[in-house]
């Protein structure tokens, strides 16, 4: 009888061994399941909060700020003219293309939809130049401007379309002498696209210049702008 006992006790003893042992195995396995749900959620938490940050972000520089801002652009400027050949007689087309750059000021007004601002400043549209016959002719073209822009926001992007005047100098010079030089002041206008990264502006524009005795002349540029 006690050998019968001992052993029932022996066996229920590994019963109960088992038993504890089972539901520690589950509980490790539920305690790693929570471990693992909750990494997720900090996981979860740290993506929507990185989401939240990057949307912040993006409205902040969705929008420029009001005030001052100056800036310079290079770029290439093409110019096309008739002339007529007083050495051999008749006409020929000057259309010549060179590097080109300028440099602007202005004020804008950032409202939440449109825009607004008054841009002026000094450009040097390049000296092309071309051979006709055996003479070399060459336009050197400066000009001052002023315009009005206005423009929309689209995300971090601002398209924008400018109108003016430009008061231009334009000096010829035929085998390297000077020829004469003419001066004026006509309508701009132009399209354009900036970037917005805080306060700094990264632009491409597309400006045309509507002079009378020339056939076309307009500059495409890359540049940026700061505002203060």
């Amino acid at each position: 009888m006690l050998a019968f006992k001992s052993m029932s006790y022996r066996v229920s003893s590994r019963h109960c061994v088992d038993i504890v042992w089972a539901n520690a195995t589950l509980w490790q396995k539920v305690d790693k399941m929570l471990q693992s749900y909750n990494s997720e959620i900090r996981v979860h938490r740290g993506l929507a909060a990185l989401v939240a940050a990057s949307l912040l972000a993006l409205s902040g520089t969705a929008m420029a700020d009001s005030g001052f801002y100056a800036g310079g652009s290079v770029g290439n400027t093409t110019l096309e003219v008739n002339f007529e050949d007083p050495i051999e007689g008749g006409d020929f087309t000057f259309d010549e293309s060179d590097f080109s750059w300028k440099v602007f000021g202005g004020f804008n007004f950032d409202l939440p939809v449109i825009n607004l601002g008054v841009e002026g400043g000094y450009r040097d549209l390049g000296g092309p130049s071309a051979t006709f016959a055996t003479e070399t002719y060459g336009i050197d073209v400066t000009a001052w401007d002023v315009f009005g822009v206005a423009g929309f926001n689209l995300g971090p992007v601002n398209v924008f379309g400018k109108l003016g005047f430009i008061s231009w100098e334009a000096d010829l010079t035929v085998a390297g002498f000077d020829a004469g030089s003419e001066d004026d002041t006509d309508t701009a206008y132009g399209i354009g696209a900036a970037f917005n990264l805080g306060s700094f502006q990264l632009r491409a524009e597309y400006e045309m210049f509507d002079i009378s005795d020339v056939e076309d002349l307009y500059m495409l540029s890359a540049g940026f702008v700061y505002t203060f």
